[in-house]
Order: C-alpha cells, then structure tokens, then sequence
C-alpha cells in the first residue's frame, strides 16, 4: 500500500499545513479590509483550535499568543507566518527559512524557472 492512501503522520500533517498557511498569506489581500482582517484571525484561532494534532494544537495556540497574527496587511502576515514557523522549527531542531525568500517561494517561484510547470 502506498503512503498516500494513509491518513497523515505529524511530520505530513505539518508540512502540508505549513505550505497552506503560507501559499494563503502570500494570496491575502496587500490592504485587506476590516472583515478580512476579522475572518483572517478568526481562520487563525479556528484552526489552532481544530487542529487534527493535539500537541501541535496547543503549540500553535502558545505561538498566537506570545506572538498574536498580524492581519493588518499582505506582508505583516506573510512576515507573521514565516515568524511562527521559524520558531516551531527552531523548538523542533529543524533547519530556520529564510524569510526574504517567502515570495519566491509560496507566490512566484524561482528565478532560474524551475516552478514553470
């Protein structure tokens, strides 16, 4: 049986979710308005509430709040976003990304082209 058809581990659940949250804060509105800010931050809490693994769940809650989202515009939550997953991957022991390269990589791909599919 391949792996696909089981249901995610951590480390799959992680890193699928990492790509979302990032992909969405690289596509959030550069000036959003006042509902999207709410809802933005409303997606935030939801899913640190539902989050299908407890112990990430509880993490991500303590991330929010010692470091609360900045929905304010495009850049404040990809910054955000980029922010949090260094520090979960620093707690985790895994190598920090470089945030300056958050553009090329959840919105526009590389310059070389490797991302033209």
């Amino acid at each position: 049986m391949d792996d696909d058809d089981c249901p995610l581990d951590r480390q799959k659940l992680g890193h699928m979710s990492w790509g979302l949250l990032h992909t969405m804060a690289a596509y959030y509105p550069k000036n959003p308005s006042r509902d999207d800010q709410e809802d933005m931050l409303a997606f935030i809490q939801l899913l640190a509430k539902f989050y299908p693994c407890p112990i990430c769940a509880r993490h991500f809650q303590q991330e929010i709040r010692a470091l609360p989202p900045d929905v304010s515009s495009q850049v404040g939550l990809v910054n955000w976003f980029c922010t949090v997953h260094n520090r979960v991957n620093k707690r985790l022991g895994k190598p920090l990304f470089d945030c300056s390269k958050v553009w090329q990589r959840w919105k526009y791909g590389w310059d070389d082209g490797s991302c033209n599919y």
